[in-house]
């Protein structure tokens, strides 16, 4: 029997978040240290200009080397920072080389009944738990499980680690840490056309309406809102108009900053939102997929198995997952239904395969049972059957044959 081979092109389409991860990682850091190294060399520039003309002019020897002593701090300073990147980015150029070196594996791996796909596939799988286990929040499992399988280089703990804090600070009603976070990456954010940054200035000026810190509300607004009145002018205009309403205002027009009506300048939800905006813009500026690997792994294999009859509560089968509604078969809801060219026949009771050795047996209404399975039904109530559908109870020897074409 010909062993299936393994489709490396699907699987690594997959696997491509792996990849890019450390190398968005590694992208960031460099262009952080040459913002560092552009703004000090100005400011260095500046500074060596000043004790040339210093130097030229009647200033004092003391005057000339406090000035030489600040240039000199300011490169001590861009060295720390520079060598605090450069630990940074060798951690990314490691994990990048574990995780191609990781890939390179199953592309000599041809069949997937060998051991070392098994083993592969271990390692693979424990990567998906811990990612999964990293976006529920459960990092204490997720670093457990990947210290036991020693894939520390194949997951991203940190990036997670770091998402949380900022997700916590803004369910605790904090924008400090995400601005922050905003401002290390504005330049990708700006490319991307996020309204993280404007959204969140936004709630900043709402929490001081809403405890009535109306001078400091005014300020704020022209400081932090004003520069984004190109792109959001009736937002600020909408927002503006809270200044004369209370939190408890019932006016539609100042509740209500979105067309479809259901999102509340006021309402709580707006920090939810925010949470939601900064996982969707984390996860595209690390070329993270918004869903988790695990649940685009499965319904990869629950495509496959689903059929039109697994939505229909009559004909679920006991042994399909797609079939089971509140676990798999809400993975499976939007997926297609698989193509298959030869179809089988399962039994509703005992999930197997309606065949020659189990043909099928008819039942006076018309439903649809394998023969080993009613057999086993009568066998324990003395030659009777209970229809599983109907209810309707009926001897085993009023059954009918059904032949497949």
């Amino acid at each position: 029997m010909e062993q299936a081979k393994i489709n490396h092109e699907g699987m690594l389409n997959l696997e491509q978040p792996l990849i890019k991860v450390p190398l968005e990682q590694l992208k960031r850091a460099l262009r952080t240290s040459q913002k560092h190294v552009e703004k000090e060399m100005l400011a260095l520039s500046t500074q060596v200009e000043s004790v040339i003309s210093k130097a030229s002019s009647s200033a004092s020897l003391d005057e000339i080397c406090t000035s030489l002593d600040a240039s000199i701090s300011r490169l001590h300073g861009l060295k720390r920072k520079l060598d605090e990147i450069k630990i940074e980015e060798d951690l990314y150029v490691h994990h990048t080389k574990v995780r191609l070196e990781h890939l390179a594996e199953v592309s000599h791996i041809q069949v997937v009944d060998s051991e070392a796909y098994i083993r592969w596939s271990k390692t693979r799988l424990a990567r998906i738990l811990v990612d999964y286990m990293l976006r529920q929040g459960l990092s204490t499992s997720a670093v457990k499980l990947a210290t036991d399988s020693q894939i520390q280089d194949l997951v991203d703990i940190d990036l997670f680690s770091q998402s949380r804090k900022i997700e916590a600070a803004l369910l605790k009603k904090s924008c400090n840490e995400c601005l922050q976070w905003c401002s290390d990456n504005r330049s990708s954010l700006k490319k991307a056309k996020s309204t993280l940054e404007f959204n969140l200035r936004l709630q900043e000026y709402i929490e001081l309406v809403r405890v009535s810190k109306t001078s400091q509300a005014i300020a704020y607004a022209r400081k932090y809102l004003t520069p984004w009145s190109d792109t959001h002018m009736q937002q600020i205009q909408q927002a503006m108009g809270l200044l004369a309403f209370t939190s408890q205002t019932t006016c539609k027009s100042y509740k209500v900053i979105n067309e479809t009506g259901c999102l509340l300048l006021f309402d709580e939800s707006q920090w939810t939102n925010l949470v939601q905006q900064f996982k969707t813009d984390n996860y595209a500026l690390n070329s993270l997929t918004l869903r988790p690997l695990l649940h685009m792994t499965l319904q990869a294999g629950l495509a496959s198995l689903k059929t039109p009859t697994c939505s229909q509560p009559l004909s679920k089968n006991v042994n399909c997952p797609v079939c089971e509604s509140d676990t798999f078969g809400k993975l499976a809801e939007k997926l297609p239904c698989s193509h298959h060219v030869n179809s089988c026949v399962v039994c509703r009771i005992s999930g197997k395969i309606m065949d020659a050795d189990n043909p099928p047996l008819v039942l006076p209404n018309g439903q649809v049972y394998s023969t080993l399975a009613l057999k086993d039904i009568a066998s324990r109530n003395d030659g009777s059957i209970l229809c599983p559908t109907t209810g309707a109870t009926y001897h085993l020897t009023e059954t009918r044959k059904a032949f497949i074409a």
